[in-house]
């Protein structure tokens, strides 16, 4: 579980509470899909890649969320928005987190393995950022200055960082749907896929009306 010290101590509540939820939504998928399978992904199958590499992908989205909702301007009409889609994309990119951790532990896998970032599709480390980033992660130096802005500042730049990270994920996403044809995974990835896809568009609205460069 993250550490909420930047929230103070209602918020932490509130996301403990919506946290408690999320394990409880793994816990009925899990079980939903707990059946063993003939032939689990292997170690350095696009399955394992992805749910290795997405978890992590997920994990800054959710820090960067919570920065959101912390630091952002919920007393405006588009800041208050900002506040519940923040919410909302925390908790959900959280459950599906623990999802993929279900899926490896099933498959009899680590959650971590020696296998490069992207290794899972052919050709993947031209999709990684110059510096090897995954599709769409924000830089340490990014995260620091949401870490560190107020207001409309950050929310606007909290619209900025999200639409990239969410249009890095998109391509992942696609990536594993052309690769995989496992009902849990194709099912987790088109969801996804819509998800994140309605926020893209819904984050370019709110940053054209925050007075924000485009992204």
């Amino acid at each position: 579980m993250p550490s909420f010290g930047f929230l103070d101590n209602r918020r932490a509540r509130l996301f403990g509470a919506a946290l408690v939820a999320v394990l409880l939504l793994v816990a009925a998928y899990a079980a939903g899909y707990a059946t063993p399978h003939i032939t689990a992904p292997g170690d350095d199958s696009p399955e394992a890649g992805f749910a290795r590499d997405m978890t992590y992908h997920h994990s800054q989205a959710v820090r960067m969320s919570f920065l959101e909702y912390d630091r952002g301007d919920a007393t405006s009409t588009t800041g208050a928005t900002l506040h519940r889609m923040a919410y909302d994309m925390a908790t959900s990119q959280q459950y599906q987190s623990g999802v993929m951790e279900t899926w490896l532990a099933d498959w009899g896998l680590e959650a971590l393995s020696t296998h490069g970032t992207m290794s899972w599709v052919p050709g993947g480390k031209s999709m990684l950022q110059s510096d090897g980033r995954m599709p769409g992660l924000a830089s340490d130096d990014e995260m620091k200055r949401l870490e560190t802005a107020n207001g409309k500042d950050a929310d606007i730049l909290f619209c900025q960082l999200m639409i990239r990270h969410h249009l890095g994920g998109l391509h992942m996403i696609r990536a594993i749907l052309d690769l995989t044809d496992r009902a849990e995974v194709v099912e987790m990835a088109e969801n996804m896929q819509r998800s994140q896809q309605g926020e893209v568009d819904q984050l370019r609205l709110l940053l054209k009306d925050l007075g924000g460069d485009p992204v």
